[in-house]
């Protein structure tokens, strides 16, 4: 499955622990990147300081469903779930 442009939910609903440039301790959940373009495209994609959270996470139907709407929910759930 390839990214559907525009979505950025994943840049948005999952929470990134580890820095990423600008933001020394991470990301919250549901809190957009600082890194996202006026597109919703991350501007750290295919560089060597993308987060490793970023990086490994690969867009699939499980997780993204059919829509960008569909996406921020699985994926929102999927973080509430996994919330210490």
């Amino acid at each position: 499955m390839e990214c559907r442009s525009g979505c950025a939910a994943c840049c948005i609903a999952i929470s990134i622990s580890s820095p990423i440039p600008g933001l020394p301790n991470g990301k919250a959940a549901g809190v957009p990147c600082i890194h996202l373009d006026e597109q919703r495209r991350c501007k750290l994609f295919g560089k060597s300081n993308r987060p490793k959270t970023c990086l490994n996470f690969k867009p699939d139907p499980e997780f993204c469903g059919k829509t960008k709407d569909d996406a921020m929910r699985i994926l929102s759930q999927l973080e509430s779930e996994c919330e210490f």
